[in-house]
């Protein structure tokens, strides 16, 4: 059926130092191919894979620090050494 709710593209919304933030319910599919799900209407998905609960984002790239002082995502080494 034409304009139904599964024809209407996902929002995803990029952001620098964080997480991509996609409106939900979403699958997704991991490296080994299984699938995780999450029927909540907005999830962030981890970027740097420092999240214990990866793929969802655990705010684990957050540093300590004030904002705009410490290192982002993508400054600091990812716990798989790249």
């Amino acid at each position: 059926m034409p304009n139904s709710p599964s024809d209407t593209p996902r929002r995803i919304t990029v952001q620098r130092r964080g997480p991509l933030l996609v409106e939900g319910p979403v699958e997704v599919e991991l490296e080994d191919g299984t699938t995780v799900s999450s029927d909540r209407f907005r999830v962030a998905l981890c970027t740097c894979r420092r999240s214990r609960r990866f793929p969802w984002c655990d705010t684990s790239h957050r540093a300590r620090s004030r904002p705009g002082e410490g290192p982002s995502c993508d400054e600091r080494p990812r716990r798989d050494g790249t």
